[in-house]
């Protein structure tokens, strides 16, 4: 498996990411990703260099956004923000690839490029209803922080995006991946 940066040629791959993503979180009865994501919004974030693949004899077969900053003002305090830290956004992992263990991979993969910048958190905020990825991310060493569901959310509108958890950063140094963003420069 090989991790890039995504390009602008690869936005609607990753738009095709979130509606596949969607149905089926619908299908499962979970309301998270029903409305479609502003392709500027995902064309930004490319640009910024925080957007990344995972191809698989040269299919893109799992995405995650991580950024240096969180996504969802007012969600950690000022005295967490002040903490290093890198915020996992958007993970999401084709359904044909489901059940590999590649969400537990692209964590791994995230944790390791978070302790080589010197963060000390890798931190995400799940979908506040969706009780299963609470679970998961727990099983992945993530521990809950708090859930925030006042306050400013991105999109406006309330706030569905704010169960907050962490997990210390630490190197990771067999992942079996290919890693070109370790050799490209953004």
């Amino acid at each position: 498996m090989i991790v890039r940066y995504a390009t602008p040629d690869d936005l609607g791959t990753l738009l095709d990411f979130r509606r596949e993503a969607s149905q089926w979180l619908s299908a499962q009865g979970i309301d998270q990703w029903r409305k479609p994501y502003p392709p500027d919004l995902m064309l930004a974030s490319i640009k910024q260099g925080n957007v990344f693949l995972f191809d698989v004899d040269g299919q893109a077969v799992a995405t995650v956004t991580l950024d240096d900053e969180d996504l969802e003002p007012g969600a950690w305090t000022d005295v967490e923000l002040a903490e290093p830290a890198l915020y996992v956004h958007k993970l999401t992992v084709r359904r044909e690839r489901a059940g590999r263990q590649l969400g537990s991979l692209i964590l791994d993969w995230a944790d390791d490029r978070a302790a080589r910048t010197g963060a000390r958190w890798l931190r995400l905020d799940a979908w506040t209803t969706n009780t299963k990825l609470h679970a998961y991310y727990l099983e992945q060493g993530f521990q809950h922080v708090r859930t925030v569901t006042e306050g400013s959310a991105v999109n406006g509108g309330p706030r569905v995006s704010g169960w907050l958890a962490q997990r210390p950063c630490r190197p990771h140094t067999s992942l079996g991946l290919e890693d070109l963003t370790r050799s490209a420069q953004r």
